[in-house]
């Protein structure tokens, strides 16, 4: 019964805070602090990204099915993946990233990204995904998206006010962002994937399928309902959240 607990709130957590402008490291590793969770299983880690994927590739299969009216769109998603993927690559082989996973370090970040999304929104001019977003607002967007590498910025979070900054609409920012997922959540899959092989662990069980279902159904719900909220409201929601969750993050730290 505990394990299948820690499942629904790991799928919901990567279901949710995969797409909003939120850490979902942060609410792990403070839940983590909380229950007592031991080290999450690789497996049920990569089934909560995959379900995420297919989450996201089902919502977009019209534009993803006409691949040839749209592979200029794929092309610049590539591109603004590819500094993530680089130096994503040389901090992992580094070991660089596993020292910045502290709950001080995500309350930090945060507050202080929090901030950042909170002055991006004040733009006014709204820029379209399908007319401004060029190969060069593409790869600017992609270096903010390295950002995401510090546990606690989050990657949908820092992808929308690099965005915003830009002066894209907000729920083009959000596209954008559901886009430039595909081929984060893929590449996160595939090297999940490849290290349970590589360490002989059991890929399908009955929790990393339950994971994967869940997660699904959770981030399906969250893209579709969290563009519906941008058409109408403002990020100060969001602001406002990451706010009350990184101070909460460094009390746990500072008062134990």
């Amino acid at each position: 019964m505990e394990n299948i607990i820690q499942i629904l709130i790991i799928s919901i957590i990567q279901g949710i805070a995969e797409f909003i402008p939120v850490s979902s490291s942060a609410h792990i590793n403070l839940l983590s602090n909380i229950f007592n969770y031991e080290k999450i299983e690789m497996a049920i880690n990569v089934s909560a990204h995959f379900g995420s994927l297919v989450a996201v590739l089902f919502y977009f299969n019209k534009e993803i099915y006409d691949f040839t009216k749209n592979k200029n769109l794929f092309y610049k998603a590539i591109i603004a993946s590819m500094p993530i993927f680089i130096i994503g690559y040389i901090l992992i082989e580094l070991n660089v990233i596993s020292g910045l996973r502290t709950l001080e370090i995500m309350g930090w970040t945060t507050i202080i990204f929090g901030i950042l999304l909170y002055f991006s929104d004040k733009f006014k001019i709204k820029l379209k995904m399908k007319n401004n977003f060029t190969f060069k607002n593409a790869l600017i967007i992609g270096f903010y998206q390295t950002l995401a590498l510090i546990p606690g910025v989050s990657r949908s979070g820092i992808i929308i006010t690099g965005a915003r900054f830009l002066k894209f609409d907000r729920v083009d920012a959000a596209k954008i962002s559901f886009l430039l997922s595909i081929p984060s959540l893929g590449a996160w899959s595939l090297y999940g994937f490849f290290n349970l092989i590589k360490q002989n662990d059991q890929i399908l069980n009955i929790s990393s399928i339950l994971t994967a279902f869940l997660s699904f159904i959770f981030s399906y719900i969250t893209i579709k309902y969290f563009l519906i909220y941008l058409g109408k409201f403002n990020l100060n929601l969001f602001v406002i959240y990451r706010l009350i969750l990184g101070t909460i993050l460094l009390t746990v730290v500072y008062l134990q």
